[in-house]
């Protein structure tokens, strides 16, 4: 089987390795078309925005935490431990939040921990440096309730918006916004902490993201969401062997990006220069840009499933340029390349996960792709300052394509396994997806 079904002669590609650089007339219209599409459809125009503004605080929380601590007189030590905390806190509580918007919905849930968040900001806001234990309880607190908004618009948008074509957009488009919540989020606390310091920072995180999550909070889909019965048992969505595999996948994925992170540090430092790290990423994330942009833009041929395991391979091709650690000249462009297929690859998993999970658990699901994501980005984070360490810039860059040529041959494996099992089990010898 091919990397894509080529079902009908419309819209061939000319061979695997152009499938995304395939154009033909019109082929521009039809995307933006597909994104005026989306903002036509109702509520769309308000859950977006206000979701993406709900989530600021988690491309802002890591370094306006910091910031406070390091402020206020804590030790670096103490400072890098309280601030591993929020990130943690996040990374638990997160699945198991997403697990009591299936049971008890979007919006009590949602309420609770839009509270419980602002509350830990706040009262972090105002701690002295001798009440470490009440700044580890803040922290954790605005970690551990971080309003589970990202899985919770990914489970609405099957009930919101109508039509397959327009679903997958979305996905990608709320792809395409993650990066952005990443980017802008640092930049959103420099300049908070220049107007008003680093506990007026904080105070703002805390209030951007209450304001975003009741915005969302307040709209009717939200308020109406229930989730499907669900049959009751402790595995929930990890029944699903496709959840599994897309799982295990992506915890690569994300420890590309956490290598990427710590990477670029060291090679801005091998330049003589404190900016290039974050041209670096910026550059890295304006490939997701404009990667997702593209791929929601329109219809590709094959399935969501077939999209994602080519998006893993072409993701390891792209930071194959970047394992030579070349002059900042040429690693700025490849910089973009190296990104470029992050934000599809995410919004395929969406597509297959949205679609691949028991009845009722659809939020614990998305909640669980950000677990495992996060969980990715710190290994990868950890393993980069190991290798700079012991064994230099070199084998750190080599580790990002190396990274995700694993997340693909883990997924390509196990997808040969499932199908030599569906094979065994049917009798025949062809498996339709």
């Amino acid at each position: 089987m091919g990397v894509f079904d080529r079902k009908t002669s419309e819209n061939r590609f000319t061979s695997k390795c152009s499938t995304f650089s395939y154009t033909q007339p019109g082929q521009k219209e039809h995307e933006v078309r597909s994104y005026v599409d989306l903002f036509r459809q109702q509520y769309v125009k308000r859950l977006l925005p206000s979701n993406v503004v709900g989530r600021l605080p988690e491309g802002m929380g890591p370094l306006v935490v910091a910031l406070f601590l390091r402020d206020q007189g804590f030790e670096y030590s103490l400072v890098g431990v309280l601030a591993a905390l929020y990130g943690i806190s996040a990374a638990v509580g997160t699945p198991i939040l997403g697990r009591c918007v299936d049971l008890y919905g979007q919006a009590r849930v949602l309420t609770v921990c839009m509270l419980a968040s602002t509350a830990g900001f706040l009262t972090l806001s105002t701690t002295p440096s001798d009440q470490v234990l009440l700044a580890g309880t803040s922290i954790v607190a605005a970690g551990l309730f971080t309003p589970p908004l990202e899985p919770c618009l990914r489970s609405l948008w099957p009930r919101v918006l109508t039509g397959e074509r327009i679903i997958k957009t979305a996905y990608a488009l709320d792809a395409t916004l993650q990066e952005l919540i990443f980017v802008s989020g640092p930049l959103l606390v420099v300049v908070a902490v220049e107007a008003t310091g680093p506990a007026g920072a904080l105070v703002a995180t805390g209030l951007l993201g209450l304001l975003g999550a009741i915005t969302f909070i307040t709209t009717p889909p939200v308020r109406r969401w229930q989730a499907e019965p669900r049959r009751a048992d402790w595995a929930g969505p990890l029944r699903s062997a496709t959840l599994r595999q897309i799982l295990m996948s992506l915890i690569f994925a994300g420890a590309t990006i956490g290598l990427l992170n710590i990477s670029v540090i060291a090679y801005s430092e091998a330049n003589h220069t404190n900016e290039l790290s974050g041209i670096i990423l910026a550059t890295n994330a304006f490939g997701a840009l404009i990667g997702g942009l593209v791929y929601g833009g329109r219809s590709w041929p094959g399935s969501s499933y077939r999209h994602f395991q080519f998006l893993m391979f072409t993701l390891a091709v792209g930071y194959v340029p970047l394992a030579f650690a070349p002059p900042p000249v040429v690693l700025i462009p490849c910089a973009v390349l190296s990104g470029i297929s992050l934000a599809p690859a995410l919004a395929s998993a969406f597509a297959v996960v949205g679609s691949s999970v028991p009845a009722g658990t659809s939020t614990e699901a998305f909640a669980w792709l950000v677990t495992i994501f996060m969980a990715g980005n710190a290994s990868g984070s950890t393993l980069a300052g190991t290798l700079l360490q012991h064994l230099g810039l070199h084998a750190s860059f080599w580790a990002l394509p190396t990274s995700a040529l694993c997340g693909f041959l883990v997924f390509t494996g196990l997808s040969t396994a499932r199908s030599a099992m569906q094979r065994r089990q049917s009798g025949e010898y062809k498996v339709v997806r």
